[in-house]
């Protein structure tokens, strides 16, 4: 079975992004963030191109899929996992991680949520965990907001008994306190292949880390790749196990 999560930008670099979509027909699971579903407007305050609708046309790319929105603004924008047909999916659903009741409606200080999908995959009961987690302006370090959101993403997978795989844009370092807690039990991929960067040539900052995959002890990974294709200013990370 083949993941791959992604924070899409919100269709920002379109045609690239598309074209990716199209030549990773196979992969399984796909987890995005930052998508957009019947929006009139971008909740961005940046003067850049978004793709108002870019949920709708992965689904029409993605025609052996199954898509599941989870808005967390104004249910226009949020997170959105896409998993092949022939996989039973269980259940689906969301959890609040952060809420931010005086968030004035545009920017990227919104709550956040955690979507989950509980399938059936060669008769192992799996959960899929689809994450973006908080952006406060002040970089990646740890903060009180991020140590209670790793916190209430720590109780969720602590209920959960079966594998799980949590993935995403945490946007948060590696080696702060925040991870530390989401790590637990966890075995963190990003960390384990060494890899030194989660971002593109589109983000021209410092902080290099943001988007992680986190599988649980007893899932087989076959493969964990960092890909280098250009389609945000995220990377997209590959995962193939069991």
């Amino acid at each position: 079975m083949k993941l791959i999560t992604l924070n899409i930008w919100g269709g920002h670099v379109r045609k690239p992004l598309l074209d990716f979509i199209r030549t990773h027909q196979d992969i399984d699971i796909f987890c995005f963030q930052e998508v957009y579903h019947n929006a009139q407007n971008k909740i961005s305050t940046e003067n850049r191109f978004v793709s108002l609708n870019i949920f709708s046309e992965l689904e029409q790319l993605l025609p052996n899929h199954i898509g599941f929105f989870r808005p967390v603004v104004n249910e226009v924008y949020g997170v959105g996992t896409f998993i092949k047909k022939d996989i039973q999916v269980l259940s689906e659903g969301e959890i609040i991680i952060h809420h931010n009741e005086n968030y004035p409606g545009e920017g990227p200080t919104h709550s956040r949520n955690l979507q989950w999908l509980e399938c059936k995959i060669n008769e192992q009961i799996y959960s899929i965990l689809n994450v973006h987690g908080l952006w406060n302006g002040q970089g990646k370090k740890d903060s009180p907001e991020r140590i209670a959101q790793s916190q209430k993403i720590r109780e969720f997978m602590d209920q959960i008994n079966n594998p799980k795989i949590l993935c995403g844009d945490f946007n948060l370092r590696p080696d702060i306190e925040s991870m530390k807690i989401i790590e637990q039990g966890m075995k963190n991929l990003v960390k384990t292949y060494n890899v030194k960067s989660t971002r593109t040539s589109y983000y021209p900052k410092e902080e290099k880390f943001a988007d992680y995959i986190l599988t649980s002890p007893e899932i087989p990974v076959n493969k964990f790749e960092v890909l280098q294709d250009e389609v945000s200013d995220h990377s997209a990370l590959l995962l193939d196990f069991a």
